[in-house]
């Protein structure tokens, strides 16, 4: 199997084993090639993907019930099927890319699909599986904003992996008060693991465009209706941002961003 061969299958298999099948041991990137550019993911038609009005996630305060606890990691499950496709996505329409980039490109994919697994895997002991609720594509939904590869690690790693250096905390400490510490293990590593994801995406920011501020780049890449108030939950881990090797100006600019969901309200 080929990395392509891979990526290939990730993004367009039904079948959910195929989807998150692990890359095999020892592949390695491919010598540069054509890009690919598939227009979106194979789904079973349970997970099939719906309109965001066609979807209901319980918020935070729903981690204290175990039926409404197996619908966030329902929802979180299908967060990490996206960001999966779309790595797998990455290697195809990136195939011209540098050799470093698309290996941690392989890499996070990796992750990704073993983030799915986990969140999968805790749905079900609560009782749910996996396409038994419907689902977003509200990563696919930017696909447009992924189309360079400097706009991928703006919108991807530095936009949505960032805020889920907070959401991945408050979700863990959710689950603990409510005595549910496999989940919250879960979340912890999936924290632990956004922070190298977070530090690849700033590391290619600074590779991709090295003659101007990091937070010019960003700013210019991921404009409305993403941004700093989108790279932020509304609890703020410094620690995490610096772990993950963000400079001090941009950090301080998210920090003082005000925290806002998809629709434009502020997150409490």
């Amino acid at each position: 199997m080929t990395v392509r061969d891979f990526a290939r299958r990730v993004v367009t298999a039904t079948e959910l084993a195929d989807k998150l099948a692990p890359p095999p041991p020892g592949l390695t990137v491919d010598p540069p090639g054509p890009p690919e550019h598939l227009a979106g993911p194979g789904r079973s038609p349970a997970l099939v993907i719906r309109p965001g009005r066609e979807v209901s996630v319980p918020p935070l305060a729903g981690m204290r019930d175990p039926a409404q606890r197996a619908r966030i990691l329902h929802a979180l499950a299908n967060h990490e099927l996206q960001a999966a496709e779309l790595f797998a996505w990455a290697l195809l329409a990136f195939a011209d890319a540098p050799a470093g980039f698309r290996a941690g490109l392989l890499a996070i994919c990796a992750d990704e699909q073993r983030h799915c697994r986990a969140y999968a895997e805790r749905a079900a002991a609560l009782g749910c599986a996996l396409g038994d609720h419907p689902v977003t594509g509200h990563f696919w939904n930017k696909l447009d904003r992924l189309a360079t590869p400097l706009g991928f690690v703006c919108t991807m790693g530095l936009t949505f992996e960032n805020a889920n250096l907070d959401f991945t905390r408050e979700y863990a400490a959710a689950a603990r008060a409510a005595g549910d510490e496999a989940t919250a293990a879960v979340l912890e590593q999936v924290h632990a693991d956004e922070i190298d994801h977070v530090r690849f995406a700033w590391t290619w920011l600074g590779k991709l465009a090295p003659d101007a501020p990091a937070a010019a780049v960003y700013a210019r890449v991921a404009t409305a209706p993403l941004g700093l108030h989108r790279a932020r939950g509304a609890t703020f881990d410094r620690r995490a941002r610096r772990r993950a090797g963000l400079d001090e100006a941009f950090i301080a600019a998210l920090e003082a961003a005000v925290a806002r969901r998809p629709g434009g309200g502020e997150r409490a």
